[in-house]
């Protein structure tokens, strides 16, 4: 492993839409993981898709104290695993399914012979877990429904 990709994988970011999974990202997403703390809190907002839940239950739910369950957070959303939203003041966590199925994709990519869809490790359907419009956007779009009568 080349000396300077562990000290960019801490950094690399969620994957830019429309590239594929490079090395650092797939290594940020796993380092990402590879702590107890975090991966309870993915696997919890996991469970959660696609509604999301704010930090307070995250911290209550894990056990986790609430001054250092925003680093945690921070460091998952970075590697392209949790995406966050602002709902009035309150903030929606959820997990970034699309980063989970880039970064599965890249761990089985060479499978059966640069195949993976012989080994059908990744489903192809359609995600179940897309967000769920928020209060503000539902209410903007009734907004414009009434003035398009």
């Amino acid at each position: 492993m080349r000396k300077n990709m562990l000290a960019a994988a801490s950094h690399a970011g969620p994957v830019p839409p429309g590239k594929r999974l490079s090395d650092v990202y797939a290594i940020s997403a796993l380092a990402a993981l590879a702590q107890p703390t975090r991966l309870a809190i993915f696997r919890l907002l996991i469970k959660h898709e696609p509604v999301g839940i704010t930090a307070g239950v995250i911290a209550d739910t894990i056990g986790a104290p609430h001054n250092t369950l925003s680093s945690h957070l921070a460091i998952l959303v970075r590697a392209g695993l949790l995406r966050s939203s602002r709902e009035g003041r309150t903030i929606i966590y959820r997990s970034d399914v699309d980063g989970m199925r880039a970064l599965l994709s890249y761990l089985v990519n060479d499978c059966c012979n640069g195949h993976p869809e012989l080994c059908d490790l990744l489903s192809t359907a359609p995600s179940c877990c897309e967000p769920v419009p928020t209060k503000t956007a539902l209410r903007r779009n009734s907004v414009v429904s009434k003035r398009a009568r």
